[in-house]
């Protein structure tokens, strides 16, 4: 392992934001200054942000040059497009699922990580993390990414590897298998490290449990339970700006409700804010002090750190209880099992307990807010990223503050009866920005669900907003102007989770253990995701994702990237073609590609055969699954 054992390594003499109880607890520190402002108003970046990009963009700038080079791109001379000072922002973007997302998506991450044996093949993208500016995950798709961060920016083939974390043997609910003294000693841990919380005088639930347990599956350290998301400021990857910058996403729930709607607040997580670009909110709060008292802003005495776990963190952005409650009734569970799950789980919604709780609210009384109802609560609840359907993180990167040219996503839902991605999630962003709370974002046309699937968008890579001029209609602030001096909104390139190699479409609920065998399956499929069958599909795929790359530098100049990049949009762009077909679109069960055509998707790991009846979503293990660590974890709020 290239591990650091206890995260320290890259520390040195700088600022430690770990807890300073050295557990659980937050505790005090000195402040700042009384007049400091910990919370802004969100108006461009923060300063930090800002000068990070620009050191990171010295580093992205030859590593592209670098992929470019080596996969043979000369629809443009490369030297010359880019020259010394042209930068192209690359976000990356991991979707929601579980288990699912998390191994998946660390496949498709590895694929594009130039440290990956073999990633800088021919055939292959490899180097593209490398000069990506933004990396974001959601839920399962942040398990992946939070992975890789907090344990010193790592590679996957040194977690798949490890025997110190990704041990997905046993379910979270019972880590130790048939040694009940190594699980009991687990639930004491977990037990002492949150009320260690509460004795503090914090308010907790049922995601400080949550996101305890996922610590000790996800981060290799000598004690998870004081490491903290500001803490990757300290990282020798993130102060030489090695890495992309990390951000995590979630939804606000409004208080005294449980359903979420696509108007939903999104939050965002990093390494210095945590806020959003919504207009009831437009605020950023610097992470390290969370947990602290403020008045309009600035402490009131005393600051605190340690609030922003980095377990809690990436707790939070998964979330999922009040959808426990949501799907328990079509479940198809009955009886006393039922009753029994069903009356837990009520409980901890009548409590508040299913949520994540940020108190007190950084950004309350805040004067520019006027009556928002953020600004009134004493606390946040923050659930899982993709509740309001947007289960692929979009919405940081469509901020024309961050100026991103191109968005690398990937769909790693189960949104079909056999849990794969059929663009709900791209829907459902496109929609949004209609809404009041898009605050002006942009995201390009995207065609019906039913298209996707049977158009085969979500069977091989998909371009959307190709031509930027053809989205004049959705902007309202010159965005789409190439004359302007705002930023383009990006172009979008989906992939979709498919069955390369390996039946991936596992659950989100039901499947939560994996044994190696299977981890790797799903971290293979997922590189040749990312691929396309380690470039045997189309051997000019790594080109064309380089000509996605340049796409909207090339039409900010009113510049042609040649022919052979006029090939690869007319391949992948979105022509607007649409087959609404819904009973077409319901049969939708790829066989394993490298097996040929004579097996069918519908019988993979825990996953419905092609002659069962089918299942919605994912959710058919609900009390099996997830609800058997619901009653779990609520045994301790008992």
């Amino acid at each position: 392992m290239k591990f650091s054992p206890l995260l320290l390594a890259t520390v040195g003499l700088a600022q430690s934001f770990y807890s300073p109880t050295d557990s659980y607890a937050p505790g005090s520190v000195d402040c700042p200054s009384n007049s400091t402002q910990i919370v802004r108003k969100g108006e461009g970046l923060s300063s930090q942000e800002r000068e990070w990009v620009q050191n990171r963009h010295e580093q992205t700038r030859p590593e592209l040059l670098n992929y470019l080079k080596r996969v043979g791109f000369k629809s443009v001379d490369p030297d010359q497009f880019l020259g010394q000072d042209t930068n192209i922002t690359i976000g990356l973007s991991f979707s929601g699922g579980g288990y699912r997302a998390m191994l998946a998506g660390a496949g498709q991450f590895a694929a594009l990580d130039a440290r990956t044996p073999n990633a800088t093949e021919p055939g292959h993208v490899g180097g593209l993390v490398q000069a990506a500016t933004y990396l974001v995950g959601l839920s399962g798709g942040n398990w992946m990414v939070g992975s890789v961060v907090i344990n010193n920016f790592t590679t996957i083939p040194d977690l798949q590897h490890s025997s110190d974390v990704w041990d997905l043997e046993h379910s979270m609910i019972n880590p130790g298998g048939i040694n009940i003294f190594k699980t009991g000693s687990y639930w004491d841990d977990i037990n002492d490290d949150v009320n260690d919380k509460q004795h503090a005088g914090y308010n907790t639930s049922f995601t400080d449990i949550w996101g305890r347990g996922l610590s000790y599956q996800f981060f290799n350290a000598s004690n998870t339970a004081r490491l903290t998301w500001s803490e990757i400021q300290n990282y020798d990857h993130f102060k030489n700006h090695s890495m992309p910058y990390p951000i995590v996403v979630a939804d606000g729930r409004a208080p005294g409700t449980r359903i979420i709607s696509g108007n939903s607040t999104i939050f965002e997580l990093a390494p210095f804010e945590v806020g959003s670009w919504d207009p009831n909110v437009y605020s950023f709060a610097k992470t390290e002090w969370l947990g602290t008292n403020m008045t309009n802003g600035r402490p009131n005495g005393t600051c605190v750190h340690g609030f922003d776990n980095a377990g809690f963190i990436v707790g939070t952005s998964s979330s999922l209880f009040n959808q426990f409650i949501l799907q328990l009734n079509s479940t198809g569970v009955t009886g006393v099992v039922y009753d029994l799950a069903h009356s837990i789980l009520k409980r901890l919604d009548k409590d508040s307990d299913d949520i994540a709780i940020y108190s007190p609210n950084p950004f309350k009384g805040m004067s520019y807010l006027g009556n928002s109802s953020i600004a009134q609560t004493e606390y946040l609840d923050l659930v899982d990223g993709g509740e309001d359907g947007q289960n692929v993180p979009y919405y940081p990167l469509l901020q024309p503050e961050r100026a991103v040219d191109v968005v690398i996503s990937y769909d790693n839902s189960a949104d079909t009866d056999f849990n794969w991605p059929n663009g709900t999630s791209a829907v459902q962003t496109y929609r949004r920005q209609f809404e009041n709370q898009a605050n002006g974002t942009i995201f390009p046309y995207v065609p019906d669900v039913n298209t996707f699937i049977n158009e085969n968008l979500t069977s091989r890579p998909a371009f959307f907003g190709c031509d930027v001029q053809n989205m004049t209609s959705l902007d309202k602030n010159g965005y789409t102007d190439v004359n302007s001096s705002a930023a383009l909104p990006p172009l979008i390139v989906y992939i979709a989770n498919y069955p390369w190699t390996f039946f991936s479409n596992t659950s989100t609920m039901s499947k939560l253990s994996y044994n190696k065998k299977e981890v790797a399956g799903m971290i293979e499929n997922g590189y040749s995701t990312s691929t396309q069958f380690n470039g045997t599909v189309d051997p000019d795929w790594p080109v064309c994702l380089g000509c996605a790359l340049l796409k909207r530098e090339a039409t900010r100049r009113n510049q042609s990237l040649g022919s052979d990049c006029d090939k690869c949009f007319s391949k992948y762009c979105w022509n607007g073609k649409t087959d609404d077909d819904a009973e077409k679109a319901l049969k939708f069960a790829p066989a394993i590609y490298a097996n040929g055509p004579n097996v069918s998707s519908n019988a993979s790991i825990g996953q419905a055969s092609s002659t069962s009846k089918p299942k919605k979503n994912g959710a058919e293990g609900v009390v099996p699954g997830m609800a058997a660590i619901a009653i779990g974890f609520a045994a301790l709020f008992m």
